[in-house]
């Protein structure tokens, strides 16, 4: 993106959706057909990246994604979460990023409502939200505990008033991500964004998604060492300086052209 639109012109809204995949074998094909056929305008794209899954993911990644939203990036060997979105932050060409997962946790029929205040011009970055009792179903009280725990660390840090840290779906403008300082290869890039994020002065939207959490036996990999991680890279990151909100850097958010409707 050039210097010329990172300064204020309007920009055509173009989606880039980042799906990170590891032994995803069970769930990936029904991911992907959702989301070749999301109730949104085109264009948007959808860059499946296989992060050297030891089962079928890739096979069928390149088998069922179409031609018309999807690209499929291979890394050789494993090398975290937070690698393969790396890997995908690089390729995309979109105007704004959105992580999204191949578990099947989250409904991609949300996205729809995580873009509208983006092209409304009503915020810069959103997040979907987790809220417990609205369309939400946590694996265990440890996994809800956690996050809310961890989330309350990351406000008293930042001074800031996010609702859940650790959601997957983050709307980004990409050149903000891009001019991140973004250094964790595994799960920690999901807390290393948001810390980024919070200490460069920006707040997100957030709006209610629906989440149905997996159990360890139906897959989920997320480990206590984890989140003791989490605590570190949110302190880490907290030690680089913090900007307050109003003196943030606006030119990292392209102000998007309104679309009147997203889709019917």
């Amino acid at each position: 993106m050039n210097d010329k639109t990172q300064n204020g012109d309007e920009v055509d809204f173009k989606l880039s959706i980042i799906m990170p995949a590891y032994n995803e074998a069970k769930s990936i094909a029904g991911v992907i057909r959702k989301l070749e056929n999301l109730d949104i305008l085109e264009p948007y794209e959808v860059i499946i990246v296989d992060d050297g899954s030891e089962d079928e993911t890739y096979q069928i990644a390149i088998g069922t994604s179409g031609a018309i939203h999807t690209r499929v990036v291979q890394h050789p060997t494993n090398q975290g979460k937070g690698a393969a979105v790396k890997t995908g932050i690089a390729a995309a060409r979109g105007s704004h990023i959105l992580i999204f997962d191949a578990d099947d946790e989250y409904d991609p029929r949300d996205i729809k409502k995580l873009i509208k205040p983006i092209v409304d011009n009503r915020a810069e970055v959103v997040y979907g939200a987790r809220i417990r009792g609205v369309g939400t179903t946590h694996p265990t009280f440890v996994h809800a505990i956690g996050n809310r725990i961890m989330t309350t660390y990351a406000n008293i840090l930042f001074g800031s008033a996010i609702s859940d840290l650790h959601t997957c779906l983050k709307l980004f403008p990409l050149p903000l991500l891009r001019d991140m300082r973004l250094t964790e290869d595994g799960f920690g890039l999901d807390t290393e964004t948001t810390a980024e994020m919070l200490r460069r002065g920006w707040r997100p939207y957030e709006l209610p998604v629906s989440y149905v959490g997996r159990s360890k036996e139906e897959g989920k990999k997320i480990k206590p060492k984890d989140a003791l991680e989490s605590f570190w890279i949110l302190t880490k990151v907290r030690m680089r300086g913090k900007t307050r909100p109003g003196l943030r850097n606006r030119r990292l958010s392209p102000r998007v052209k309104t679309i009147e409707n997203l889709g019917q």
